[in-house]
């Protein structure tokens, strides 16, 4: 295995055999490198595979991210964390640990952020030092410089998968049943407002993703982010807006805010938005309010309750509004709340499925559907919950059901045909009806 010195070396000696005013094929750079190496290795007690390393990591050098390109290839990494140039962390399997590779030089690392937010057409530097980029592949950056960040450029790499994961993944790997998931694709499929739910890492986007595939493929759909993750499939109106930074004027930016009021005169069925953090979320419930039932979005929150207070909060400091008044619009505005966990062995899972049963007192009431261990002899571990069980339905019925006879779909929660249900709940259910609450 040949060091960082030596693949500076190399590298220069690379760049002095190319003829920067042509346009060089991948085929001719691997020869040049090729060439290199080999000369250089003449006299070297090195093994073939040694050499290979070495042609891979100069071309990766020149046309991908150097060092990092191959853990970007490797499908089990999930996240890359570069905190200054010696130190490197990657995720693989909900776990993380540290990489044995480093950067050569810090010199080298910053050459490596300026290729790829430039190639994005995102400026970072000491006036400037964060910036969230998107790599080609759909996976996001996140960068910070020095003076801010202290002990060198610091990256992470958010990656996610080829192929979008869907219901059915989500079951195999264990965050949430099939019963679950049946529920949920009714209800989206109903046009429920849904709002996801979850500490940073326990994978909202993705589930986020999941649940978009269940809409159906007839509707219209607009998607806002602040960095393009979703990928969303199957369904042909889709319309894909990004949030736009300031340019290094400071000007051109386009916020969130802006492109939730733009998507209002797009004639969408239903809106997505990315994630909510600041004023956006007064126009996210405006929208869900107004017709765009089935809309959806994720926010930051330990538990369902802490998130609404959150949301109270974002929208509060957008308006001047009484609290009752933020309280009405979020409780009409959202359906259902999915909460989502990391557990200590790295797995991510659906911890609750709640739903929004109204106000009762100026306060929020919450109807449990689903919960992760629900407190019986056989989920209890050391007298507390057993968070690792299996999410199953505590028994309580839906009260929200309008949406469902409306859209001929069976209520999940008494297990009957829609004329069934609509002879049933001729309207729908009082919050006492509701048995137990959060």
């Amino acid at each position: 295995m040949i060091g960082d010195r030596e693949v500076r070396m190399l590298r220069e000696r690379v760049r002095s055999r190319i003829n920067m005013h042509e346009e060089l094929s991948d085929d001719r750079l691997t020869n040049i490198i090729e060439s290199v190496v080999f000369e250089w290795a003449r006299d070297k007690p090195l093994t073939a595979a040694d050499k290979h390393q070495a042609v891979r990591r100069l071309f990766h050098a020149f046309r991908g991210l150097d060092l990092l390109q191959p853990l970007m290839d490797d499908p089990t990494v999930t996240e890359i964390m570069i905190n200054g140039h010696e130190h490197i962390f990657i995720e693989r399997s909900g776990r993380i640990m540290r990489y044995p590779g480093a950067f050569e030089s810090r010199e080298r690392l910053e050459e490596l952020i300026q290729t790829i937010v430039g190639s994005v057409n995102r400026a970072v530097n000491e006036t400037n030092p964060i910036v969230d980029a998107r790599l080609m592949d759909g996976s996001r950056v996140h960068v910070v410089l020095p003076p801010v960040s202290i002990r060198g450029p610091t990256v992470t790499i958010r990656k996610f998968p080829e192929r979008p994961m869907l219901m059915d993944d989500l079951i195999a790997r264990g965050s949430l049943t099939e019963e679950a998931a049946d529920w949920l694709s009714r209800l989206v499929r109903a046009k429920y407002n849904v709002f996801v739910c979850g500490g940073t890492g326990t994978g909202k986007t993705t589930f986020l993703n999941a649940l978009a595939h269940c809409i159906p493929a007839d509707e219209r759909i607009v998607t806002i982010e602040d960095s393009a993750e979703l990928q969303i499939s199957g369904i042909p109106n889709l319309v894909s807006l990004e949030t736009r930074n300031a340019n290094p004027e400071g000007r051109g930016e386009i916020p969130i805010r802006a492109l939730v009021k733009a998507s209002l005169r797009m004639r969408p069925d239903r809106i997505i938005v990315g994630e909510v953090r600041g004023g956006e979320a007064l126009d996210m419930l405006q929208a869900m309010n107004t017709g765009h039932d089935g809309s959806m979005s994720t926010g930051h929150g330990n538990s369902p309750r802490d998130m609404l207070s959150r949301l109270e909060s974002m929208v509060l400091s957008q308006a001047d509004l009484p609290l009752a008044v933020v309280r009405n619009q979020i409780a009409s505005g959202i359906d259902l709340l999915i909460h989502l966990t990391r557990l200590v062995d790295g797995r991510r899972c659906v911890s609750e499925i709640v739903e929004m049963a109204g106000i009762r007192g100026g306060e929020y009431e919450l109807n449990v559907l689903f919960t992760r261990g629900l407190g019986d002899a056989e989920d209890r571990r050391d007298g507390k919950r057993n968070e690792a069980g299996e999410l199953r339905r505590t028994g309580n019925p839906l009260i929200r059901a309008r949406k469902l006879r409306l859209a001929g779909i069976a209520d999940p929660s008494r297990g009957a045909s829609p004329p069934e249900a609509a002879e049933q709940q001729a309207g729908d259910a009082a919050p006492e009806e509701a048995g137990q609450y959060a």
